[in-house]
């Protein structure tokens, strides 16, 4: 027996951690206004300024507990991707912030430049992630993490090198998804750490059939929330959340150079300790833009569901979806997510 022939049995055994419960609440189309919302609020920091500077200003007021050896999750794209956070600004985020940190990623589970290891390397170099480490966190191996909670798994299968870290900054290109409707912290975390044979495969096929891509709508969006949450539980107080709210088409970085075009305005950079509390403020701001302005991209989170990421995420309490948005360009006063949203300029490339 070989040892694909291996993996594959195993992740056929592992399958059964989950539950058959596929019962839930089917809102996943269907926006709930701020004031429909109930609950403590966190606190959100927003800038305007997409720079390298506004990128470190953010972080610099959610940081307080990332301490030891950090790993920054960064989605580094598809070769030549067009619309990846720049690296310029990471750079100067991390030889400011965090000199001794690496950039954690793991292995795709479609065929591409990053299924395997090697092909990974050669398309982190393409895209010029070589100013700090990178570690592909599942390229010797996986391990689970338990899922408290949840009712699809009891564990989740991620990358092995996640245990040699003491902290994460989740770093997120905010943007449409082509099966999760929007890609924030959640999608970052819960796609981007499982790994990209075991874990992947639970989140995303129903085995015994062909469609490797056959889950979706609440079910996708509850088990990839599932997986965010085994990775956030072993992080703790330990995490914390940046979205990058740029060059936000409707595709994923994963489509690299084919990637829909842009038409949705750039908007500014969010952060939080609250990984619900950021992901609901970035849809919140989408929704808040005139109907010309966000239309393509809340036809992608409606028709997919993916609204159903931020009410798991509340169901398993991972966060609050309400929250103080304070505005950093102009003293942190207290501001809504329309007045983020307002006076937008349209996207130019």
């Amino acid at each position: 027996m070989n040892r694909l022939t291996i993996l594959a049995a195993t992740a056929l055994v592992l399958a059964a951690c989950g539950t058959t419960n596929n019962s839930g609440v089917k809102d996943g189309n269907k926006y709930v206004p701020y004031e429909q919302r109930e609950g403590d609020e966190a606190v959100v920091y927003f800038t305007r300024n997409l720079s390298p500077e506004g990128l470190i200003a953010a972080y610099e007021k959610v940081n307080g507990e990332i301490t030891g050896k950090v790993g920054v999750k960064l989605h580094t794209g598809e070769k030549n991707g067009p619309n990846i956070i720049p690296r310029e600004w990471v750079k100067a985020l991390i030889e400011k912030d965090l000199p001794d940190a690496t950039i954690i990623e793991t292995n795709t589970y479609y065929k591409g430049d990053r299924y395997t290891t090697e092909q990974h390397r050669k398309t982190l170099e393409v895209n010029g992630w070589t100013f700090c480490p990178v570690d592909i966190i599942d390229e010797e191996d996986t391990l689970t993490l338990p899922v408290n909670g949840g009712k699809w798994f009891r564990k989740m299968a991620v990358g092995s090198h996640i245990v040699n870290y003491d902290s994460m900054v989740a770093l997120t290109h905010f943007k449409g998804h082509t099966q999760g409707g929007f890609g924030g912290s959640n999608k970052n975390i819960g796609i981007g750490c499982a790994d990209g044979r075991v874990g992947k495969a639970w989140i995303h096929t129903t085995p015994g059939q062909p469609n490797k891509w056959d889950i979706a709508e609440e079910e996708f969006m509850e088990r990839m929330t599932e997986s965010t949450k085994a990775t956030i539980d072993h992080f703790g107080k330990h995490v914390t959340y940046v979205n990058v709210m740029r060059n936000m088409s409707v595709s994923c970085d994963c489509e690299g150079t084919a990637a829909a075009p842009v038409v949705t305005p750039n908007v500014g950079i969010l952060s939080s300790t609250d990984i619900l509390a950021v992901d609901q403020a970035c849809v919140d701001i989408v929704y808040a833009m005139t109907a010309e302005e966000h239309h393509d991209l809340v036809e992608r989170i409606e028709t997919r569901h993916g609204l159903r990421q931020l009410s798991y995420m509340k169901e398993l309490g991972m966060g609050h979806d309400r929250y103080v948005l304070i505005d950093l360009d102009n003293n942190g006063r207290r501001i809504t997510a329309a007045e983020a949203a307002k006076d937008l300029k349209p996207f130019v490339k």
